[in-house]
């Protein structure tokens, strides 16, 4: 039972909300516009407001759901909900549905950890949002949030299987954003609110 739960929880992450709307409702492939990625800050770039909400919201919708599905089939260890977390992210990540070729997973990490260890998400939270407030770098942000998570998981005494979700979200996180940290780096990053290119 509880491979088949790991797998459902890899499945949901892999219906890509981003893709669909840009599919459903402007006939695109979001994936071939803006930065070319499946997630919530691509879709605000190049469909706005409104959509990336609405995806935002979703992607995390479908983390919680993931990592509530051991205790609603019946098997509510953490190990296994700690897995589901993985899996989803994975799904979001490289979605069996749309050639593997998904988001970079942060509006679903912040799902699977504000529900397994919500104080440690929600203060990583904060700084990362205020950090993408006063830089305008969505990345940065996203970057920030991950690699304090384990942080502030230590600091709060809750060194468990959460610990290590947060260190292999982190090293997920820093992988998919390669490109940014280089654009980062070189002052090339494209901030908050650049021009749509749709």
């Amino acid at each position: 039972m509880n491979v088949a739960t790991i797998i459902m929880a890899y499945l949901l992450g892999s219906v890509s909300f981003s893709y669909l709307y840009g599919r459903l409702f402007k006939g695109i492939d979001i994936r071939k516009h803006g930065s070319g990625n499946a997630g919530a800050t691509n879709t605000l770039r190049v469909l706005g407001k409104g959509p990336a909400i609405l995806v935002l919201a979703l992607d995390i919708a479908k983390a919680v759901v993931a990592v509530w599905l051991p205790v609603w089939i019946g098997d509510g260890d953490t190990g296994v909900r700690v897995l589901c977390g993985v899996a989803v992210i994975i799904g979001h990540n490289w979605p069996v549905y749309f050639g593997f070729k998904g988001g970079k997973g942060i509006a679903t990490t912040i799902g699977v950890m504000a529900t397994l260890s919500f104080l440690p998400a929600l203060l990583a939270g904060i700084i990362a949002i205020l950090s993408i407030v006063v830089t305008k770098y969505v990345s940065l942000g996203s970057l920030l949030f991950t690699a304090l998570l384990p942080l502030f998981i230590v600091g709060l005494g809750e060194i468990d299987e959460v610990f290590w979700l947060s260190l292999v979200i982190a090293g997920f996180a820093f992988i998919r954003h390669r490109s940014n940290i280089v654009k980062l780096v070189k002052g090339q990053e494209n901030k908050l609110g650049a021009k749509r290119n749709l």
